[in-house]
């Protein structure tokens, strides 16, 4: 989702990768919520251009890329309209059926699965690093999957009766997120049906986690890029935030060089689509979550004709431009926000007052003393920033499950203990006991500042954003309008830009949204149902991000019921309470 360095991951699906991450790393990765947007921390999961956001209406002509920026070139094949014009919603058209002959040697790989990492098989495989040149070299990508467990083996309850229906994408989201580390974490939590039909097949993105992943900082500097001040109060911190920002992405050209030209949605689709060939899947069968929704729709927009049964939960908005995702996501926050005032102040243990309006008044003014005095923390020299804990209360926004948690860290925070929300932080970016930090982030900026337009030419036009966006989230929008500044100074030029995705010809396409979703506002799950030929929008009322696999029977049943017999529930359909 965003250019920011926001991420789009589901709690649950957080933990699961956390789960799966132990004994193979010195610390756990807590895959972010970055929702395909950006905007969020100033560093974080939005610095510059959401990619899944807004409407056309009132985005800013992007910056010219610095001297000496790595070109990247045209648009990818698809994507109508040009890149680093004024944003214009323009329909995503279907590449030719038919593989060029130059991509022919891709599609005729074979695989070799190899044992990995605890009962799973893993493969690397080939793509070219730019699709419309592809004797330019190639990028290995890594992939895993959990096979078909039989039906009744082991302790696992046999489903109904049906042949083997192939492979089963899954995508976390982010962008960013790894999806080998999600499949390893959730394979064995996925229905029994659905797991005795499919292999569970996780692919990393290209730039992300073991597939040519993308690096900007040591864990020293992105220590010091998460605690920089997204709300300037003057100059010299408006300063401070764009040397930050331009630190990062001069980072990323250093330590990345040409790939990041080349990790768009677009492209990241189409290394899809080699692997559905390598699977020897006639059609993608594929579950995407936040990011992974856009990533899904766009494999859909590119190659109707082989999308098969595809998922697509926490849905982003591909017609809008990075300026109105940003503030639309910052309105999603806020709803969030006052979901969870409202449960607080109904508690004896909330430490912000009985009331949601003393809940928003209480938590502005820990900010704002925040600001003025860091808190300590028990973690060494680390001080507890105000973007920190801005980061840490977002990240208990994702999922309601973490709002007691949130309680005892702001609690912990007004009696001058920062470290509770310094560690909801830490596990929004991912960064590990020893002080290093996972690909997640960097990966996240390269994606977003690639698909869409920076949002603001300079930190002229985010301050002239500001009020807009606190009209939209009095807690968080002049946050999110500073924190979208990343891809300002992006080295490289945005080869996407706002439009939209039909998908004419798919099969039919469940769309799944939230209610309250905070990183991925129910409207867009609206929109691009709408959009798809063959969208079924699929409703869950309720809070946090995304909605499969949260154990409500009446929305797993429908999805599961889809994936297993092709049957899509009935369009506009809700479950939840």
């Amino acid at each position: 989702m965003r250019a920011d360095g926001r991420q789009d991951v589901s709690s649950r699906d957080r933990a699961a990768q956390v789960r799966a991450s132990r004994g193979r790393r010195t610390s756990v990765v807590a895959a972010v919520a970055l929702a395909a947007v950006a905007g969020l921390v100033a560093g974080g999961c939005s610095a510059g251009g959401v990619p899944t956001l807004a409407a056309p209406s009132d985005s800013a002509s992007p910056a010219a890329a610095p001297s000496g920026a790595v070109s990247s070139g045209a648009a990818p094949a698809g994507l109508a309209g040009a890149a680093g014009g004024a944003a214009a919603v323009t329909p995503l058209e279907p590449l030719p059926a038919d593989v060029p002959p130059a991509l022919t040697p891709y599609y005729a790989q074979r695989l070799g699965w190899t044992p990995c990492d605890d009962g799973f098989e893993c493969t690397t495989f080939r793509v070219p690093l730019d699709y419309d040149r592809p004797a330019d070299g190639d990028l290995t990508l890594a992939a895993v999957r959990a096979p078909a467990v039989p039906a009744g083996a082991g302790d696992t309850p046999a489903p109904a009766p049906g042949e083997r229906l192939g492979s089963l994408l899954l995508n976390p989201g982010g962008p960013g997120g790894s999806a080998v580390e999600y499949v390893e974490g959730v394979a064995r939590t996925y229905d029994a049906g659905v797991r005795a039909r499919y292999d569970l097949v996780g692919l990393d993105p290209r730039g992300v986690g073991r597939s040519s992943p993308v690096t900007c900082l040591d864990g020293e500097r992105m220590d010091a890029y998460t605690a920089v001040d997204i709300t300037p109060d003057d100059q010299a911190e408006v300063d401070a935030l764009v040397t930050a920002a331009k630190e990062f992405a001069e980072g990323c050209r250093q330590r990345s060089g040409d790939r990041l030209g080349h990790l768009s949605t677009v492209e990241a689709a189409r290394d899809l689509d080699v692997l559905r060939a390598l699977l020897g899947d006639e059609r993608l069968h594929y579950v995407g979550k936040s990011y992974g929704t856009f990533l899904g729709a766009t494999y859909a927009g590119l190659f109707p004709g082989r999308t098969g049964r595809m998922v697509l939960d926490g849905a982003m908005d591909p017609s809008l431009d990075s300026l109105t995702g940003n503030r639309t996501q910052a309105g999603g926050f806020e709803t969030a926000w006052a979901a969870f005032a409202r449960d607080c102040a109904a508690r004896e243990d909330c430490p912000l007052g009985r009331t949601e309006q003393q809940a928003g008044e209480r938590l502005s003014a820990l900010f704002a003393e925040v600001d003025a005095h860091p808190l300590t923390t028990t973690d060494g020299a680390r001080r507890l920033s105000e973007a920190q804990a801005t980061t840490g209360v977002i990240q208990a926004m994702y999922a309601d499950f973490l709002w007691p948690r949130l309680r005892t860290a702001l609690a912990d925070a007004a009696a001058g203990d920062g470290t509770g929300l310094l560690r909801l932080s830490d596990d929004y970016y991912g960064r590990e006991v020893d002080g290093s930090y996972p690909n997640l982030m960097f990966a996240n900026m390269a994606v977003n500042c690639l698909d869409l337009p920076a949002p603001f030419a300079g930190p002229d036009d985010a301050a002239r954003a500001v009020p807009d966006f606190e009209r939209t989230s009095p807690r968080f929008g002049r946050d999110m309008a500073w924190m979208a500044l990343t891809c300002t100074y992006w080295p490289v030029r945005p080869t996407g830009t706002p439009h939209t995705v039909r998908a004419a010809g798919a099969a039919p396409i469940v769309v799944v949204g939230t209610t309250r979703d905070p990183a991925t506002p129910y409207a867009w799950a609206q929109a691009l149902a709408g959009q798809l030929e063959s969208g079924r929008l699929l409703t869950y009322d309720g809070d946090g991000h995304t909605a499969y696999g949260r154990h409500d029977t009446c929305l797993d049943g429908a999805v599961n019921r889809f994936l297993l017999g092709g049957e899509p529930p009935e369009n506009g359909k809700t479950c939840g309470r």
